[in-house]
């Protein structure tokens, strides 16, 4: 598993893709934080918060991440190399899990350089540290837990096509309906009693919760049973392409 894993790094960061993903992460970030005249601009605001990095970032990962999974098992399977991997003394579990690590680490790459931020507006900061650390370091933990259903739900989406630029359109398609559809739905208003449990249903509601600085158990178990589906998921798409 391991060596698997380590090939999948490597692929991602000898492509050119996962270079692009991780600058094109990191520019859009600093544009919208330091350099446009938008509400997250911190300079502008004269507060010392990143805030705009955490409420950016999510919408960035909407493309970035299933542009990083499409070729998980898209490309595997339209160059016939699938067939022979899962000939390997090796559990189909393994694989998906080496892919899902893979696309999970790339991420933590693209998230590593905006420490960087952090600590500018902690030495920007009057009286300086003068910045809400609970929060900060909730809203990264938040947004780890959502990039790692992005990547799960992007693996997923790649198992049960050939074609990249499909994966790519259905991952970001599955990705934005669980980060902001069910949001759409509750702020219509048709369903009464049970309009909290549709938005609950949604990544948002438990990512903002996990941005307030407070780990609520509720959200990590719903975060972790998430990315158990679409990996239990993408398990069953590989088992059934073994019986065709």
């Amino acid at each position: 598993m391991f060596t698997l894993y380590k090939k999948e790094i490597s692929l991602f960061l000898s492509s050119l893709i996962g270079h692009i993903v991780i600058i094109v992460f990191l520019i859009i970030n600093s544009l919208f934080l330091w350099v446009f005249p938008a509400g997250s601009n911190v300079l502008e605001n004269g507060y010392a918060s990143i805030e705009g990095l955490f409420i950016q970032a999510p919408f960035v990962f909407l493309f970035l991440i299933p542009a990083v999974t499409m070729r998980s098992f898209a490309e595997e399977k339209r160059s016939g190399t699938l067939e022979i991997l899962l000939t390997k003394p090796i559990s189909d579990m393994q694989i998906i899990f080496s892919k899902f690590l893979a696309g999970f680490s790339l991420v933590i790459f693209a998230l590593i350089p905006t420490l960087i931020y952090l600590l500018s507006i902690y030495l920007l900061s009057y009286p300086t540290g003068n910045v809400d650390m609970g929060g900060t370091w909730g809203s990264y933990i938040g947004l780890l837990f959502l990039a790692s259903a992005f990547v799960a739900i992007g693996i997923f989406v790649s198992s049960i096509t050939e074609n990249q630029i499909v994966s790519f359109i259905l991952s970001v398609f599955f990705c934005g309906m669980i980060y902001i559809g069910f949001e759409f739905i509750y702020s219509l208003d048709l369903f009464g009693n049970i309009d909290l449990f549709i938005k609950s249903l949604g990544i948002q509601a438990h990512y903002v919760s996990m941005s307030r600085g407070v780990i609520d158990s509720r959200d990590v178990i719903y975060f972790l049973s998430l990315i158990g589906i679409f990996v239990l998921l993408t398990k069953i798409a590989l088992e059934s392409r073994i019986w065709k």
